[in-house]
């Protein structure tokens, strides 16, 4: 196949923190919301709603013990301390790029503190001048669903203005300490999941609020103090480090219409403008008409100071990242139809399309429709940061792991990358999700593998965290080595 891919195109992978590190209560690190994560073996795989919600009681009961089996996102895969070894593995693939997390916890354990934990910043500082030593660049992320408990529980997280003030704080602190050593950061992780789990992204416990409007109401405060703080960050940033580069984060759940009823199209033209809300705002630097309609008609009442409108006009992001991992589709006459549930939404079931053992509808055409129509709404570089299938992998008798249906994922949205960008995208590079095998965001299991490294650890903790190298990972580096050009099976 032609590479369309540019000379300079980063290839590599993407993590985050609080699903690789563990070590979640050593060197003065304090708790965040990913420790209050729980596995649910009981609790359908597909039930993400279940899976991911989170109460009072969750929250009581987790700060009461210390268990790390039940509690999986304080293992992780011992990243903390295996760092250099995955590192090493990560170089042996080809990775130019790293995408990473930073927990704000280990920088303030509790959100609020005068100085940040000294142990923190040097663990970091320790992880990127060794990636500096393998070549490979940080892509480093300030928020990834891993704020201080702390807030959620005297501040309301993100509703307020005070939690709003001390991350700006936290992301001043680590830009000025990493400036020699990072060069792209995002600042929050697909910032419009806070529809989907707000306590996971915003610190928000909805069943404090009187009623669902209400709750709506503080998701939307929530939203514009991590807006002003976005531009802020994005603002110091440049100050500081004026050949660096900072970028949003959105999913891009990309929605057909079931039909060419122009009330399927309409629908669908609805759900799409709702999921670029967040990137609209961070790139164009104002709100959409359409919401400031939504929040009259609806009379919330979103607290914004004197100035905060023209910040994030004055400071958009540089360029724009997303995850991608599905399509749906929309209906008018929804209720009567058979439904599949992913990770991010449920929609109808598309025909057309294989579904992954977790419910993912797989679209790889529609990566490209997603490409090429993000590019052609903001004209900004473009940047995939997470994109991948979770799957049940398999080790044989001789220690090979055959995952042909890794490569047959990966191989089809690669295609349609290099399609894209011959149709005009400019796109930077590509971070392929969980390059190796770590905790599952939604369901807190080892079970659902992303990787082409495999870890030898099981939903439950057990296993002795050796790291194998499946068929993927030799298939990835070649990919990577031709720049995109051989994409065929080995």
């Amino acid at each position: 196949m032609k590479s369309y891919f540019p000379k300079d195109f980063l290839w590599g992978g993407a993590i985050a923190a609080n699903q690789a590190e563990g070590a979640w209560n050593v060197d003065g690190k304090g708790m965040s919301v990913a420790d209050v994560a729980k596995f649910k073996p009981n609790v359908d795989i597909k039930d993400y709603k279940t899976q991911w919600h989170t109460g009072l009681a969750d929250i009581k009961e987790a700060m009461e013990t210390k268990d790390t089996v039940y509690y999986p996102k304080r293992r992780g895969i011992d990243f903390y301390n295996r760092y250099k070894e995955d590192l090493a593995l990560f170089r042996e693939l080809g990775f130019k790029v790293l995408r990473v997390s930073i927990a704000w916890t280990r920088i303030f354990p509790n959100g609020y503190e005068d100085k940040p934990n000294q142990a923190g910043l040097e663990f970091y500082r320790s992880l990127f001048e060794e990636m500096k030593k393998n070549n490979i660049k940080p892509l480093v992320t300030l928020s990834h669903y891993e704020m201080p408990l702390y807030l959620v529980n005297e501040y309301d997280g993100w509703v307020s203005r005070d939690v709003m003030d001390m991350f700006i704080k936290f992301g001043k602190v680590v830009m000025k300490e990493y400036k020699d050593l990072v060069k792209y950061w995002l600042t929050f992780n697909e910032i419009d999941s806070i529809f989907r789990h707000p306590f996971t992204t915003a610190g928000i416990v909805e069943e404090k609020y009187a009623n669902k409007k209400e709750a709506e109401e503080a998701i939307y405060q929530a939203f514009h103090h991590q807006f002003v703080a976005s531009s802020i960050i994005t603002k110091y940033c440049h100050e500081i480090s004026p050949d660096a580069k900072v970028g949003c984060m959105v999913t891009r759940t990309l929605t057909y219409p079931e039909t060419c009823n122009p009330e399927d199209i309409l629908l669908a033209q609805k759900e799409n403008r709702e999921n670029l809300f967040s990137s609209d705002v961070q790139v164009f630097g104002e709100y959409p008409q359409h919401v400031l309609n939504y929040w009259k008609e609806n009379n919330f009442n979103i607290i914004m100071k004197v100035g905060d409108l023209e910040i994030l006009k004055k400071y958009p992001v540089d360029f724009v990242s997303f995850s991608y991992y599905m399509s749906r589709v929309v209906s008018i006459n929804g209720e009567e139809k058979e439904k599949v549930s992913g990770n991010l939404s449920t929609g109808i079931k598309n025909p057309y399309l294989e579904i992954s053992e977790w419910g993912w509808e797989i679209d790889p055409i529609g990566f490209r429709v997603a490409l090429i129509d993000l590019y052609d709404r903001y004209r900004k570089p473009l940047f995939v940061v997470e994109n991948g299938i979770g799957a049940t992998d398999k080790v044989e008798e001789n220690g090979t792991i055959s995952d042909d249906y890794r490569i047959q994922y990966f191989k089809s949205h690669f295609e349609q990358m290099n399609l894209a960008i011959k149709d005009g995208v400019d796109l930077m590079g590509y971070t392929s999700w969980g390059p190796i095998d770590i905790v599952s965001a939604s369901t807190s299991q080892m079970s659902k593998r992303y990787g082409f490294i495999y870890v030898d650890a099981d939903d439950y903790g057990k296993g002795t965290y050796k790291r194998l190298k499946k068929k993927s990972f030799y298939w990835y580096k070649k990919v990577i080595e031709t720049n995109g050009e051989d994409l065929e099976f080995i």
